[in-house]
């Protein structure tokens, strides 16, 4: 019999897997959808215990190849945070780890991506951020830099928006941002944000490797697609290494090259860091910006701010969907009182 590992819980971390992914290989997602199953594995979280959430795109389809014992809802294109709060609201007791891309998050679903920062719903919001629509051949999404240039798009000439920004903006309670490549930094921001009693927003960004091709090269897709007659139409993506940053110590700065050439440059924070501090983060996430710069690590974070659950005062270990209609029924005095306080 072979020697598997168990958690506290008797489970494997094969028990925490999902399906075979269909994703491009070397896509920054499934870096990320690995490290969800290391988190929840090392946590010792029961996956019965989990509700997964997502709206609609490449990233949205990667709930699936992680914790299938879980329940899952996958909804309309950003529409994802209505309905997590709505889960939340029928059962407190599960915990909610809910991924999205940077389109469903920031253009589609950009208005109900504030106001879940306001409630503070008590989940892990992971943003798996490219900067392009990949389900629909990477058109620009809302957080593409100014300037990029795609071969089937152009230029970008509009200023980016910035995940991080926004969450602080908009009062989130546990703001964080790494790279899928930085394995270790990955699962440790979601083990912590599973941890949180609030909303936690995870910016990971998560490299595309299909829209990268040089166009004077022989073996790239658009060299190809213009001397070609196609039989028919089909779509093929070349397989990529996925990025990996290997030992990236706190407080160092770190060039990376993009699978199309491009670098981007990340910066972690330093380990004497306070993320508790709203004016620190929002001044190192300024300074950031001025030097061009990716701030990775935990950014910010408020322990003492209210969840969703808490103001309402949901009953502490009982769900309201598990609930009886007696239970939930309300009794005829407050009936009344109700009925007098409209009429």
């Amino acid at each position: 019999m072979p020697n598997i590992q168990l958690n506290l819980v008797g489970l494997s971390k094969n028990d925490y897997r999902g399906a075979q992914t269909t994703l491009c290989a070397g896509c920054g997602h499934n870096s990320i959808s690995n490290q969800i199953i290391a988190a929840a594995y090392e946590l010792n979280i029961v996956p019965e215990d989990v509700i997964k959430l997502s709206g609609i795109g490449c990233s949205s389809k990667s709930p699936a190849y992680f914790l299938n014992r879980s329940f899952g809802f996958n909804s309309l294109h950003g529409r994802m945070p209505s309905v997590a709060t709505g889960a939340m609201f029928g059962d407190h007791t599960l915990r909610a780890l809910a991924v999205s891309g940077d389109g469903d998050t920031t253009n589609i679903g950009m208005g109900q991506f504030k106001h879940i920062m306001r409630r503070n719903a008590p989940m892990v919001y992971i943003v798996e951020n490219n900067g392009v629509y990949g389900l629909t051949k990477g058109q620009f999404s809302a957080t593409a830099e100014m300037g990029l240039r795609l071969k089937y798009q152009g230029v970008n000439h509009y200023f980016p928006v910035d995940v991080v920004q926004e969450a602080m903006a908009s009062g989130a309670t546990f703001v964080a941002r790494s790279f899928a490549g930085d394995a270790n930094q990955v699962k440790a921001l979601i083990k912590a944000g599973l941890s949180h009693n609030g909303l936690a927003i995870i910016d990971i960004i998560s490299p595309c490797v299909t829209f990268n091709n040089n166009d004077d090269s022989r073996h790239s897709y658009g060299w190809g697609r213009e001397h070609q007659e196609p039989l028919h139409d089909f779509t093929y993506v070349p397989r990529e290494q996925e990025i990996q940053l290997g030992e990236f110590p706190e407080g160092t700065t770190r060039q990376v090259e993009m699978h199309d050439g491009s670098t981007i440059v990340l910066k972690k924070l330093d380990r004497d860091y306070d993320p508790t501090s709203r004016a620190a983060a929002m001044r190192v996430i300024e300074e950031s910006q001025n030097e061009e710069v990716l701030l990775t690590g935990l950014i910010y974070v408020d322990t003492e701010r209210p969840s969703l659950t808490d103001i309402y005062e949901l009953p502490q270990g009982r769900a309201l969907n598990r609930m009886t209609d007696a239970e939930l029924r309300p009794g005829k005095d407050m009936i009344e009182k109700a009925n007098a306080m409209m009429f």
